[in-house]
């Protein structure tokens, strides 16, 4: 049986969380961490969506066209090496000298590459999924100057001139589009797939017949030709192996991200919704190898340089991100009733704050759910609106006055609309929400200097 004494002591206790701003306070903040648990399972959510549309991405590059990468054109060229045995005979007492000859491999990078790349692009879809694919064709031109391997101690005698060839290498071979044949002084060569060439690069291997031009590779500038039509995604790369290398580059993909150990020409470069031009020069004495080389086909791969072909910010990346905004929301929101609470001496009941607080979560899903029919916009306007009636008609039956609940309405809206435009910045955005934030906090400081702290 409860005393006097023990039922005075409740209603004191009963008093001071219902009129008390710091058990107000405290309780708000409560609710806040706990909606931070509906919070990190939407996290994850769009973490495992975007893992989804990741897997999809990858099944659709996969069947369509890796990302390219060429390395080449280099000329291989077979020369003899030469071994002394000596072998002791025991009947003749003397020593029988036998020579043995090894064949190995020079390879050759030519004095001069251009490349000209044309890349038309264009997106693939598998049910709520889209992957940016692209078909490019190549075309590849310059010159070998004269042969001369006698600084690497290789006599022309040596060189078995019949037998050269001339090596193209590719991360993409099974989205090669076209036979590919090469003009070598006006004589046409066609490629084989060499899989016994692949060793340092992991890079597929395309060889080309035997190119005997013996006169012309030991006394004249050697010119050739070739072009390459290939389905990939992703991104396009090359290895600067000429002595000097440029590449021209045109495509419709408004969004290309450049790179590599090279970057574009600022002066020639050129982007707009419609498409990007850009071109690049490397010299010898910009990258650190020289153009000849023996025994094996070095790993350059280091030195590639190139345009990547993807979305910059998806829509899970946008998602992902204005969900990382979920505790300013929830706890703005909640300051703005406690706030309003507080000043009109309006009691509010915990489970109304949760159920603002759940409604204010579900604007994740939404938006998650939405975005995967629609475009981020729409899925963000149709989400944002649809939260921001429900907690505005919310706010009308429990505040009983249209004042505060239309200003509920604006916050929120200004609150969206402020998120939305810092998940669409991308250099600006720490400055932009900084300036923001520090606007809020400003106007939290003026409204709050009219309550009295010191009652309760």
């Amino acid at each position: 049986m409860e005393t006097p004494e023990n039922t005075s002591q409740n209603n004191k206790f009963g008093n001071w969380l219902k009129y008390s701003a710091t058990a107000r306070m405290l309780m708000v903040g409560f609710l806040v961490i706990i909606l931070l648990i509906p919070l990190s399972y939407i996290k994850n959510l769009i973490e495992e969506r975007a893992y989804r549309q990741k897997d999809v991405v990858n099944e659709i590059n996969e069947k369509w066209g890796n990302n390219v990468l060429v390395y080449g054109p280099i000329l291989k060229l077979p020369y003899k090496t030469y071994t002394e045995t000596k072998t002791y005979n025991e009947k003749t007492k003397t020593y029988f000298k036998e020579t043995q000859t090894h064949i190995k491999h020079a390879y050759i990078f030519p004095e001069k590459l251009n490349t000209s790349v044309n890349v038309n692009s264009k997106t693939l879809n598998r049910g709520n999924f889209e992957s940016a694919v692209f078909t490019s064709k190549m075309d590849f031109t310059g010159h070998y100057t004269p042969i001369n391997l006698e600084s690497k101690g290789i006599k022309p005698e040596d060189i078995i001139w019949n037998k050269a060839s001339v090596i193209i290498e590719t991360s993409n071979l099974k989205g090669i589009k076209s036979e590919i044949q090469l003009k070598f002084n006006n004589k046409t060569y066609n490629f084989e797939t060499n899989l016994n060439e692949r060793k340092n690069t992991n890079l597929d291997v395309l060889e080309s017949n035997y190119i005997n031009q013996e006169n012309y590779l030991q006394n004249n500038n050697t010119e050739f030709s070739f072009s390459i039509t290939f389905n990939g995604s992703k991104q396009i790369q090359l290895i600067p192996i000429g002595k000097t290398t440029q590449m021209q580059m045109v495509s419709n993909w408004a969004d290309p991200s450049f790179i590599g150990n090279y970057l574009p020409n600022d002066e020639t470069k050129q982007i707009s919704k419609d498409g990007f031009k850009a071109d690049w020069k490397v010299l010898h004495i910009n990258r650190a190898f020289s153009q000849q080389h023996l025994k094996n086909i070095p790993n350059l791969k280091q030195f590639a340089f190139g345009t990547k072909f993807m979305v910059m910010v998806d829509e899970y990346q946008k998602s992902e991100r204005s969900a990382k905004y979920g505790f300013l929301v929830i706890g703005l929101t909640f300051l703005i009733f406690f706030l309003i609470q507080t000043l009109s001496n309006i009691n509010i009941h915990p489970f109304q704050y949760l159920m603002i607080g759940v409604a204010l979560t579900m604007f994740y899903t939404l938006l998650v759910s939405i975005s995967e029919h629609s475009n981020f916009l729409k899925a963000y306007l149709i989400a944002g609106t649809s939260v921001i009636v429900l907690i505005t008609l919310y706010a009308k039956s429990i505040l009983k006055t249209y004042k505060f609940p239309l200003f509920i309405s604006v916050s929120l809206a200004a609150l969206y609309t402020f998120i939305y435009v810092i998940i669409q910045l991308e250099n600006y955005a720490l400055l932009v929400g900084s300036i923001g934030l520090f606007l809020i906090l400003a106007s939290v400081m003026y409204v709050s200097r009219r309550i009295d702290w010191n009652n309760g």
